[in-house]
């Protein structure tokens, strides 16, 4: 179990730097229509994890009694995924690329602190410590960032606040899911329910949501609710390319598209490790690409020629989260835990 933990540790990790990467450069064509990409982004999981469902359903994986687990947690979690992804992907549009990785990483203080207060986890010293050098590294990135000629100083303070804001309903959702396969393996005697079975259902109330918040949502970006059909008809054209946008959404629809199926890749692959191992877990090897993702965000890239200039001030700031996370993972001379025998 050790070696396949480490296996899908390593997945995890490089996919998450493609999909870091991926989502800042899928949202540089989808600039004006960030919720049209989350939109599309929701529904393909449904059509794509559904189609994996009824087969591994037909093959006999999947069984009846897994698909009996009771709904009412899946719409808790695509609520929470549905503002989540929406509200991220308006900041993540009006912010420069490094700064994402270091703001979502608000995500893993989030997730400990649901997990002590929702699930009764407890955690050591330096792992409390931990969590505390990550959020005083994001304050230092978000204050430096604000000075004059920093990346972020042309940034309205707004967007980091939302960005990091978001990360608290998804990790909300991700202590829900592991809560649903906790819950599960006592209902099916041991038998943990399978990830296609957690990740389609609460992608179908995913995309339900996002589509009910897109007038709430859409405010954010000033878009009032009779703008809403010309801005889902503009968004299209954008994903498409086609009309008078081809311009201004040069890149699309191949780099929108080709995130969508990397962030999907990622999801699974995140959410098997939570099967594996434990929430917290997955999100800690997450992290693991975040220095990576910076590095690579901050050169020029296609769509993005100029990078981006990090301040001395925003790497002692990200030095400080990265020091977090090691210390987090530091190795604990505590008994194994009830939860971590069960790892988004």
């Amino acid at each position: 179990m050790a070696r396949a933990v480490v296996l899908a540790s390593m997945a995890t990790v490089l996919l998450a730097v493609t999909n870091r990467v991926l989502y800042k450069l899928a949202l540089v064509p989808m600039q004006g229509y960030p919720f049209f990409l989350a939109q599309i982004t929701t529904f393909g999981y449904v059509a794509i994890y559904f189609s994996i469902l009824y087969l591994r359903y037909q093959s006999g994986i999947i069984t009846r009694e897994m698909l009996s687990i009771p709904k009412i947690r899946f719409v808790a979690i695509g609520a929470l995924e549905a503002i989540g992804v929406a509200s991220s992907m308006a900041a993540g549009a009006m912010l420069p690329g490094p700064a994402i990785p270091i703001l979502s990483q608000s995500f893993l203080v989030w997730q400990l602190t649901f997990s002590i207060i929702f699930l009764g986890k407890s955690y050591s010293l330096n792992q409390i410590l931990g969590c505390f050098l990550v959020i005083s590294g994001v304050i230092l990135s978000v204050i430096s960032g604000s000075e004059e000629g920093q990346f972020l100083s042309n940034v309205e303070f707004i967007w980091p606040i939302v960005m990091i804001v978001s990360s608290s309903f998804q990790a909300g959702a991700s202590i829900l899911k592991e809560f649903v396969f906790i819950d599960g393996e006592k209902r099916l005697k041991g038998k943990r329910p399978d990830i296609f079975v957690v990740n389609s259902f609460g992608s179908a109330f995913q995309a339900l949501f996002v589509f009910l918040f897109l007038p709430f949502l859409s405010n954010l970006r000033g878009i009032h609710f009779g703008d809403l059909p010309a801005y889902i008809n503009d968004g299209a054209s954008c994903f498409l390319n086609v009309g008078d946008h081809q311009a201004a959404c040069d890149g699309a629809p191949f780099l929108p598209m080709i995130f969508i199926i990397v962030n999907m890749a990622f999801n699974i692959s995140l959410l098997n490790l939570v099967k594996m191992s434990s929430a917290l877990v997955a999100s800690l090897t997450a992290t693991l690409a975040v220095p990576i993702s910076i590095y690579i965000l901050s050169l020029p890239l296609p769509y993005m020629p100029h990078g981006a200039k990090l301040s001395t001030s925003f790497m002692f700031g990200a030095s400080i989260l990265v020091l977090g996370l090691v210390l987090y993972n530091l190795p604990k001379k505590t008994k194994h835990k009830k939860m971590n025998s069960t790892a988004i």
